[in-house]
């Protein structure tokens, strides 16, 4: 027989609360060991009952996203599922930035939270149906961003030095066709590679293909 899953229910509705109860006592792979209705109060039973699965609601008193955070930092066993009634891509992203595994909405039908609690044990993502693909969208948009930042900007000269160092032309050459001093294409060559963090002419040449390899693949 496998181990239960233990369960912290935090919410500041006694009525929602006692549903919860209702459901999970039904439940012969569940098991509630505490209640919570304050984020506080949840931080505190997540720290000293180290439950399996704390299913929190957004709009109790108190941060709830920084307690999520520093259970998702400090008690990486347990899991935080969010059940809430903020119906906003915004609150599910912020929810999952700070640590939360699983994201549903109230409404939703019960065995929803209960395939959430299956699934986030199983150290996979769930989102409730509704927004799904929103969210993932969202995540991969902010992946996207993120990379983009994360990519070194070049200016025009540098991309034209690099183009020219592509097709293996000297420092002559290039300053020829540019029509700039050689001791100019030295400079921006330095530059380059203090940039690039290369230690020569091919280590530049390899990097700035990486650089424009990830920006073409954001911009897809």
């Amino acid at each position: 027989m496998k181990n239960l899953v233990k369960v912290v229910i935090a919410d500041d509705h006694p009525v929602l609360l006692a549903g919860m109860t209702s459901l999970f006592a039904t439940s012969s792979r569940h098991k509630i060991v505490g209640q919570a209705a304050d984020a506080d109060t949840s931080l505190q039973l997540a720290t000293t009952l180290a439950p399996d699965v704390l299913i929190m609601d957004l709009s109790m008193p108190g941060d709830v996203f920084r307690t999520i955070g520093q259970i998702a930092t400090t008690l990486p066993n347990t899991k935080v599922v969010v059940f809430t009634a903020y119906c906003s891509i915004e609150s599910a992203l912020k929810a999952l930035d700070a640590g939360a595994t699983g994201f549903v909405l109230k409404g939703s039908p019960s065995s929803e939270l209960i395939e959430a609690i299956d699934i986030v044990m199983s150290g996979q993502m769930f989102v409730t149906r509704q927004y799904a693909s929103q969210v993932m969208n969202g995540l991969r948009d902010r992946a996207r961003r993120q990379a983009l930042d994360e990519a070194i900007k070049l200016n025009v000269r540098e991309k034209q030095i690099i183009g020219h160092l592509m097709q293996a032309r000297t420092n002559r050459e290039i300053a020829a066709e540019l029509r700039i001093s050689e001791k100019t294409v030295k400079h921006y060559m330095t530059g380059l590679m203090l940039k690039l963090k290369a230690r020569n002419r091919v280590e530049v040449v390899i990097a700035a293909r990486q650089n424009q390899d990830m920006e073409s693949a954001v911009s897809r």
